[in-house]
């Protein structure tokens, strides 16, 4: 135990909340990342969870009279953040051309993710000492604000400035949610408002390309990000008097802003933030003068890495330290692909925004699909092989997109190869939270459950940020306002440099799946 003691979980228990609260670090207390990443982390299946309606029980279910308002509001703010993650993508390409940024494309992804990071262990300890409802609407705040800064941005430097203060504010989000869950809802309701988080994605992942490709169309790409901070108000007033009426936490001994930002697991997550900012800018930054900067990124990163993932992550030992490695693998393969996809629609097949953004709308669908199908209690003596099945379908899919930078070959196989891919991680990602339940002690699962939420953001950081680096050093940032003809002649490499390794990042999990037994 460290000197922060049992806080120094992140989203760990809550020695300060009444009787029932302190299980905010249990079952499911993962970044909702992506479509049914976090449904199975929790007690039971969503299906079989009592209370799942209006009815049932003392109180009535998640959509009675005593959840209804906070039920909503929660369901609204996280259906919103994931417009925006869907949004982004659709209208980041246009975005990083009229800004004259696409060298920088990749930071507008990685900053988003590498604040995150930081913020979520941030939001950990701070609901942890104070309560749920600071880090909340600070996040919300902070949210909104990079949305605006985004929007209203006149440099790329000033549009990744925006995004990093959104990646705080999404971090803040997400945890403190969670908390907020632990402490309003009855043990019984926790698996039914655990997978209205992940129901909370699905209508944003298929509408949100469609529509911020026709905004960004008609009115601009600018109004993706400026709309969004308006409709952010509702759902915080409809939660309002709900949040009232939470249990009021105490401030720990130790729970003051300054003891907060220099706790342990606060200072290593900034630590690992900064190291990615260092070493994303030198590998981009291809010259003598960026060795120092690459070596200081690395001496804060590897350090920082480390201590906050289980011990033997990163020699994939047997068991839960693999566990939580896989989950790394898949989200950042996964985010780091998707990341340049539309990008290589926009510039190298002449497609506009919309379309660009709807080839990633099949694997929503089926990802949502492959979490069904691993829920299966059949399939349950083959979880890993399921897992091991899911990393490979995405490595194919992966491996697929790139057919469409061949003359001859429709555009349309970035769609057909992405359904393919999303139902590998439906397989993959819900079955990472079974496992990590099966193999945690009932103590252990707040820590490893954060565990796994910061392995998701880590690999997004690292991966997206190597994307970047490859589509760079294979001439990627010469693309910028030539026509598609003239780019796809001179730097396909650039967009195959970061298929085919992300493809191999993939394999790479599908080899780890052997080791968590």
């Amino acid at each position: 135990m460290t000197a922060d003691g049992p806080h120094d979980h992140g989203i760990g228990t809550d020695d300060s909340a009444p009787p029932g609260a302190e299980t905010t670090g249990t079952p499911g207390a993962e970044t909702p990342a992506f479509p049914g990443a976090e449904t199975t982390a929790t007690s039971g299946h969503p299906a079989r969870a009592a209370g799942a309606g209006g009815g049932g029980g003392p109180g009535g279910g998640i959509l009675g009279r005593a959840h209804r308002a906070l039920t909503l509001g929660i369901i609204s703010v996280v259906s919103l953040v994931a417009f925006e993650a869907s949004a982004v993508n659709t209208a980041m390409p246009v975005a990083a051309r009229a800004l004259d940024g696409i060298g920088l494309y990749a930071f507008g992804f990685s900053a988003f993710f590498t604040a995150s990071l930081f913020a979520m262990a941030l939001a950990g300890e701070w609901s942890d000492r104070r309560g749920p409802l600071g880090p909340l609407f600070s996040g919300i705040a902070a949210f909104g604000a990079g949305l605006l800064i985004a929007g209203a941005a006149r440099s790329m430097g000033m549009f990744i400035v925006g995004r990093g203060v959104q990646g705080i504010g999404g971090g803040l989000v997400v945890v403190s949610l969670y908390v907020v869950v632990g402490r309003a809802y009855p043990e019984r309701l926790r698996p039914s408002i655990m997978a209205s988080f992940s129901a909370a994605w699905v209508v944003p992942v298929i509408v949100g390309p469609l529509v911020a490709g026709t905004v960004t169309e008609h009115l601009g790409w600018r109004w993706v990000f400026l709309a969004i901070p308006v409709l952010i108000l509702l759902p915080l007033v409809v939660m309002l008097p709900a949040l009232r009426t939470l249990p009021r936490t105490r401030p720990a001994p130790a729970g003051g802003v300054r003891q907060v930002l220099g706790s342990r697991r606060c200072l290593l997550a900034l630590a690992v933030a900064a190291g990615a900012c260092l070493l994303q800018y030198a590998g981009q930054h291809p010259a003598w003068p960026a060795l120092l900067p690459a070596a200081v990124g690395l001496a804060l990163l590897a350090p920082g890495i480390v201590r906050l993932l289980p011990r033997g992550t990163f020699r994939a030992a047997r068991g839960l330290p693999s566990v939580v490695l896989l989950r790394g693998l898949a989200a950042g393969a996964l985010v780091a692909a998707e990341s340049f996809i539309p990008l290589m629609l926009v510039t190298q097949r002449g497609l506009s925004a919309t379309l660009a953004g709807l080839s990633l709308t099949g694997g929503g669908l089926t990802w949502a699909l492959g979490s069904y199908v691993q829920s299966r209690p059949r399939l349950e003596p083959h979880r890993e092989r399921l897992m091991g099945l899911g990393m490979v379908l995405l490595a194919l899919a992966i491996a697929l997109v790139p057919l469409a930078l061949i003359d001859g070959v429709p555009a349309g196989i970035v769609a057909a190869a992405w359904t393919i891919g999303g139902f590998g991680m439906g397989l993959n990602i819900s079955s990472a939270g079974v496992l990590l339940l099966k193999l945690s002690r009932p103590e252990e699962a707040g820590s490893n459950s954060a565990s796994l939420q910061m392995s998701d953001a880590l690999g997004n950081v690292t991966f997206v940020g190597l994307g970047g680096v490859l589509f760079v050093a294979f001439g990627g940032g010469e693309i910028a306002h030539g026509s598609a003809a003239t780019a796809a002649m001179s730097h396909p490499a650039a967009f195959v440099a970061v298929f085919a390794t992300m493809a191999a990042v993939a394999l790479a999990g599908a080899v780890t799946t052997c080791r968590l037994k």
